[in-house]
């Protein structure tokens, strides 16, 4: 079957654009060699008129892919509708199931088990959620189910991202704010990443633009991790990326200014003067604010960057559900002068 070879530093380029032009064989599985990849493709005749060489090797279908049931049709006869409320949200980063089974319902774990490997049969742990703890906001785990680890890859947005769970904090859920900022920003920007854990905004804003990231991050864990997902990812990466090990507040007043600074600001600190000084463009920045004060937030912003002499305007986006009324919001403020 027709096929393309080329070099694996290039693979990505080539596989999108081969899927841009429409003639990506997604049916079947690419094969890896030690220095080269073998992309399959529909239409050999328009590939070799773009200046690929086709040759003929066999390679494998991809499996049909099964369309699994959620978690809460899967257990809708064995619990009742007060306890699916525990059990809709959990999370899944790597290979590892994050769950919460509160006192009411541990009898019923083993139900919870075998529901969630109905719905993600690759699983290798399931853990149970317990409180975050000290300043880093890691939580407690306990594994119910599978291997005794709480390391794995996750993967986002084109990217690998590995994490300690019980040693580093990390949201899958922000994938798609993410992938938002890194399609607002520009190629050649000069970004500031403050809190940046094991870098999953730093690693994405890098992999779709040539930005110029310099992360900031207390934790000498979160730190280790990151350096080792640079390096995972170093053939994807079309940016770079600069990480300091260190405390926000004493590290980032002796930095320059940025074009754009993101701040994922844990819950309980107030970054936003320090965000709002070293920012010349842009500032992304995430609050924990109740439905009835996101105004009072807003001109909280406004006030602070009249305070600096900066003409703001502000956009708040809710991000996610925090506990009830209360939502995980970014503000997006964009420098005018």
């Amino acid at each position: 079957m027709p096929a393309i070879k080329v070099k694996k530093s290039e693979a990505e380029r080539v596989k999108r654009l081969l899927k841009k032009i429409g003639v990506y064989d997604g049916k079947r599985r690419p094969k890896r060699s030690n220095e080269h990849i073998f992309l399959p493709v529909l239409n050999p005749q328009k590939v070799r008129e773009l200046g690929f060489e086709i040759v003929d090797i066999e390679l494998p279908m991809r499996p049909q892919r099964q369309i699994y049931q959620s978690l809460e049709s899967v257990l809708k006869n064995k619990f009742t509708e007060e306890e699916l409320k525990f059990v809709r949200r959990y999370d899944v980063i790597g290979d590892i199931a994050i769950t919460q089974i509160p006192p009411e319902i541990e009898h019923k774990q083993k139900e919870i088990v075998e529901g969630l490997l109905t719905v993600h049969p690759f699983l290798k742990v399931i853990a149970r959620k317990g409180f975050h703890t000290g300043a880093f906001r890691i939580r407690e785990y306990s594994i119910i189910w599978g291997e005794n680890r709480l390391t794995t890859i996750h993967k986002e947005n084109g990217v690998k991202i590995k994490v300690d769970l019980s040693k580093v904090f990390f949201n899958p859920r922000m994938k798609g704010e993410r992938y938002r900022l890194a399609q607002l920003a520009n190629d050649g920007e000069k970004i500031l990443l403050l809190f940046a854990g094991v870098l999953p905004y730093a690693l994405v804003l890098a992999r779709y633009k040539n930005v110029s990231i310099t992360a900031v991050e207390l934790n000498k864990e979160a730190v280790a991790l990151g350096i080792e997902n640079i390096e995972l990812n170093k053939h994807r990466l079309k940016g770079k990326i600069e990480i300091i090990q260190g405390d926000v507040f004493a590290i980032v007043p002796k930095l320059g200014n940025f074009d754009r600074v993101i701040s994922p600001t844990p819950k309980g600190v107030d970054a936003l003067n320090l965000a709002l000084k070293k920012a010349e463009k842009w500032v992304h920045y995430y609050e924990f604010v109740h439905e009835n004060e996101l105004e009072e937030f807003k001109q909280r912003i406004l006030r602070e960057c009249k305070k600096l002499g900066k003409e703001c305007e502000v956009k708040i986006k809710k991000v996610s559900d925090f506990k009830p009324h209360v939502y995980k919001v970014c503000a997006d403020i964009k420098i005018l002068n």
